[in-house]
C-alpha cells in the first residue's frame, strides 16, 4: 500500500470473502472464536500477554524504515518500544519516502542501510531480493508465521520459495465510507451493486451535496478504484493476468473498467471540486472533508481502505455513527475484495533483526497496534476484541475468516516504476484519465506503454 499502508492477493476466488465482508459490515457475520472473546487486556496500547520468546539483546541497536507518517508512525513506535522493553535493544524509526526502493537504494549506496524495512509492495520485496539486499527469515520468524498466518499471507512474502517478508500490516481496500447524516437526509441506501451506487449518488446530489471526494493528487487511490472495478467486472483470472502483464492494458476488459469508472469520474458535479479539484486533493483531505461541515460537507462519500479511520479520527465524526462504511459494490457477479499490506524485510542480518521480525510475526506486536485503531493485521491469532470499535472488529474478523480468498493490490504487485512511483506509470496515467475521463483509448495506450517498459516485455 503506499504511504497509508498497502496497503494483498493470492490466486483464488473472491466470492466467499465478499460475502463474509458484506455480512461483517452489517455487523452480523462471523461470530468470534473463544480465543477472540478472551479479554485482550489494556486498551491503551500497552503490553500484551507474551506469547513469543525473544532473546536478550542488551547493547544491540536497530534501525527500522517505513513510509508511515502521523498516527501510523506514532502507533508503530509504541510497538517498537515494547520490543525494546522485552529485549533491551534500542530501535530507531527511520522515516522513508515513496518509492521506498529508491530511498533504500540511496541508503545502501551510502553504506547505511536500515536493519529492517517495511515494504508496501510484493514487487518491492522481489526487487530487494533481486538486488541482493533482502535476507531470508530465520527459523524462529518462520515458526511464528506458520502458527499465526494463513498460507496465502505467507506465500506473498516469499521469493523463489524462500520466506523474506512478514506481513505485519494489512489493509482491506474494498470499502466506501459515507457521511451517515447526508445519506439519511437524501434518503439514500447503502448500495450493493454499481447501479445502486449510481442511484445513491444521484439521491445525494439531488439533496444538495456532492457525492464523492476523490484523492487525485495521490496516484495510489486511483489505482485502488480501478482495481476494485476491474476485479469485480473482469473476474479474478483476468485480474491475475493483468497483474502479471500477461494481458495488455489495451485489452477490452480494461476499456470496460475505465468506461465504468468514468460514470463517476466523468461527472464533474459528482466530484468535490470537479476533476481539477480532485487532482489537487490529497488523501487525508479527501477523508476529512467528507466528515466536516455538518449537514453540508464537501462530499458524502470517500473510497479507500480500513485505514481511513485514522483520518476520520481527526474530525469530530464518530466511526459507526457519523461515519459509516459499506463494501465496494459488485460491478460484476461478485463484490471485489482487494487487500494491501506492509511486510517487514531484513536488510542487515543479525540476531536482533531476526528477533524483531519474529516479534512482528507474533500476535503480541499486532495486538498492541490493533488497540490503537486505524490498523488491521492478517495475523489470525490477534484477538478480535483488541480492535477499538465494532466496525473495525468486523472488518478484522472478515479478513481472518477469508483465509486465502483475497486478491492483493494489483499496483503493489507491479514493478515499482509502474505501480508505485508518484508522478509516473500507472499513478500518473490514471491521474491523466481523471483529468480527461472521455479518453479511454488514450489512457489504455499510456498504461500499456508504461507497463511494457516496467515489466520489460510487450505483454
Amino acid at each position: 500500500m503506499h504511504s497509508e499502508s498497502s496497503t494483498f492477493r493470492t490466486h483464488r476466488a473472491v466470492t466467499t470473502c465478499a460475502a463474509l465482508l458484506a455480512g461483517a459490515l452489517a455487523l452480523s457475520a462471523c461470530s468470534g472464536s473463544d480465543k477472540d472473546k478472551k479479554d485482550s487486556g489494556d486498551t491503551g496500547g500497552g503490553a500484551t500477554t507474551s506469547t513469543v520468546t525473544l532473546p536478550k539483546l542488551n547493547g544491540a541497536h536497530l534501525e527500522v524504515a517505513a513510509v508511515w507518517t502521523g498516527a501510523e508512525q506514532a502507533n508503530f513506535k509504541k510497538v517498537l518500544a515494547e520490543f525494546e522493553k522485552r529485549t533491551g535493544a534500542k530501535v530507531t524509526f527511520v522515516p522513508a519516502q515513496d518509492p521506498i526502493i529508491n530511498f533504500l537504494g540511496s541508503k545502501i549506496a551510502g553504506g547505511q542501510p536500515p536493519d529492517v524495512a517495511l515494504l508496501p509492495q510484493p514487487g518491492a520485496i522481489k526487487q530487494a531480493v533481486d538486488k541482493g539486499w533482502a535476507k531470508p527469515l530465520g527459523p524462529e520468524a518462520a515458526k511464528e508465521l506458520a502458527e499465526n498466518y494463513a498460507q496465502g499471507w505467507q506465500d506473498i512474502g516469499k521469493v523463489g520459495g524462500k520466506q523474506y517478508g512478514v506481513y505485519y500490516k494489512a489493509a482491506n481496500k474494498s470499502l466506501i465510507w459515507y457521511n451517515a447524516k447526508v445519506f439519511e437526509n437524501a434518503g439514500a441506501k447503502e448500495p450493493k451493486t454499481w447501479q445502486d451506487l449510481l442511484t445513491a449518488s444521484r439521491a445525494v446530489y439531488d439533496s444538495g451535496v456532492t457525492p464523492f471526494s476523490v484523492a487525485g493528487a495521490d496516484g495510489w487511490p486511483l489505482t485502488d478504484w480501478f482495481e476494485n472495478v476491474y476485479l469485480s467486472q473482469a473476474g479474478p483470472e483476468k485480474y491475475d493476468q493483468l497483474a502479471q502483464h500477461k494481458i495488455k492494458w489495451t485489452d477490452p476488459s480494461v476499456r470496460q473498467a475505465l468506461t465504468t469508472l468514468a460514470q463517476i469520474w466523468g461527472r464533474k458535479d459528482y466530484l468535490a471540486g470537479g476533476q481539477s479539484g480532485a487532482l489537487q486533493t490529497e488523501f487525508p483531505q479527501s477523508v476529512t472533508q467528507t466528515f466536516t461541515g455538518g449537514d453540508q460537507p464537501k462530499s458524502a462519500m470517500v473510497y479507500e481502505g480500513d485505514f481511513v479511520q485514522v483520518n476520520i479520527g481527526e474530525t469530530k465524526a464518530k466511526v459507526g455513527t457519523d461515519a459509516k462504511v459499506f463494501p465496494f459494490p459488485a460491478v460484476g457477479s461478485a463484490a471485489p475484495v482487494v487487500s494491501g499490506g506492509d511486510a517487514a524485510v531484513i536488510l542487515k542480518d543479525s540476531k536482533a533483526a531476526q528477533a524483531l521480525a519474529t516479534f512482528l510475526a507474533s500476535p503480541d506486536a499486532a495486538t498492541i497496534q490493533a488497540k490503537l485503531g486505524g490498523y488491521l493485521s492478517p495475523n489470525k491469532n490477534v484477538p478480535v476484541s483488541s480492535y477499538p470499535n465494532a466496525v473495525q472488529q468486523k472488518i478484522a474478523k472478515a479478513l481472518i475468516a477469508s483465509g486465502d480468498d483475497f486478491r492483493f493490490d494489483m499496483s503493489d504487485q507491479a514493478p515499482q516504476a509502474f505501480g508505485g512511483t508518484p508522478g509516473k506509470g500507472e499513478w500518473k496515467d490514471l491521474q491523466d484519465f481523471l483529468k480527461n475521463p472521455k479518453d479511454v483509448a488514450g489512457a489504455q495506450a499510456k498504461l500499456e506503454k508504461d507497463a511494457a517498459a516496467a515489466y520489460g516485455n510487450g505483454g
